[in-house]
């Protein structure tokens, strides 16, 4: 059992799993990657209650007890029905041109698909209504929210599919977005949110204002924390295709110390606005967002 359980985890490093064809697998396996060490130091703090059981009360009928999950784990768990969670989750992932840059394995945006496709899958096994929406200069797709396996089929297969598109509209698609949501629930914005700070952060707010509880994960390639290339360069924006040919040791220090400034402040404006904000590599494990994500569904409940 331990040895498969290790094996299983493999699957939380995204290198691993965007080398799988299939979407929906590799959706299957991050979750059930992630839940088999979710026991484990520093996770042991969440059980199986997170995906879809919940722990037996004294009392209550001991008809829908499982007594197969029992023998593992020597504690009484109850299945979820439908009608004990009403959470909706709108999922928000920017697909715009920057979104297409990776200096590894794996691009932004093949994260992003990823770590939304794990989210949708977790979320509709805890019964969870989501909803899909893509972004660019404007909306390219805005599902319902439903909890149905059906639908999950379908979210799968719009990420299996997403490519970068055009420029960056990150403001004006989650006004959009913001608008159109009506009933309150969680947000989870996913992006490298390439835009004007200011307006990102009051958009943002936008969610909060209309009693949602947003969760952002902010998605940049390891080369856009540090600039670490170590010769000579030609830099290409994806989304203007302006070059400038240049020395990275030159300008080094003072962009690090830009960045380190650009995701502060994002940072402590989302603390401000009660808005839990989560910066992530290319390189960082599926776990830990995941974890981002149940800590505040744990706190929602």
């Amino acid at each position: 059992m331990e040895g498969r359980g290790q094996n299983s985890e493999k699957f939380l490093d995204p290198r691993v799993v965007s080398r799988l064809s299939n979407m929906a697998l590799r959706a299957r396996l991050i979750v059930e990657g992630f839940i088999a060490g979710i026991h484990r130091s520093p996770y042991h703090g969440f059980s199986a209650e997170f995906s879809e059981y919940r722990r037996y009360i004294t009392g209550e009928s001991t008809r829908q007890i499982d007594w197969k999950l029992f023998a593992r784990t020597d504690r009484y768990y109850i299945r979820i029905f439908e009608d004990e969670t009403n959470l909706r989750c709108s999922v928000i992932i920017d697909r715009s041109g920057s979104m297409g840059f990776g200096s590894g394995d794996i691009t932004k945006l093949e994260y992003a698909a990823l770590l939304g496709a794990a989210l949708s899958y977790l979320m509709i096994r805890q019964r969870d209504a989501v909803g899909l929406t893509l972004f660019d200069e404007k909306i390219n797709l805005m599902t319902p929210h439903r909890s149905v396996r059906s639908h999950m089929h379908q979210i799968l297969r719009e990420l299996g599919g997403v490519t970068p598109g055009a420029g960056t509209g990150i403001s004006s698609a989650l006004g959009y977005v913001a608008e159109r949501i009506k009933r309150r629930g969680l947000v989870v914005v996913i992006s490298d949110l390439m835009d004007e700070p200011g307006e990102v952060i009051r958009t943002l707010k936008r969610f909060r204002i209309r009693g949602h509880e947003v969760l952002v994960f902010h998605i940049l390639d390891p080369m856009e924390l540090n600039l670490d290339y170590g010769k000579e360069v030609q830099f290409v924006d994806m989304e203007t295709e302006e070059s400038i040919r240049t020395q990275p040791w030159f300008l080094e220090g003072e962009y690090s110390r830009r960045v380190a400034g650009w995701t502060r402040r994002l940072e402590i404006e989302c603390k401000d606005s009660g808005i839990d904000y989560n910066l992530l590599s290319l390189e960082s494990t599926f776990d830990q967002a995941l974890v981002a994500y149940l800590n505040k569904r744990k706190k929602m409940n």
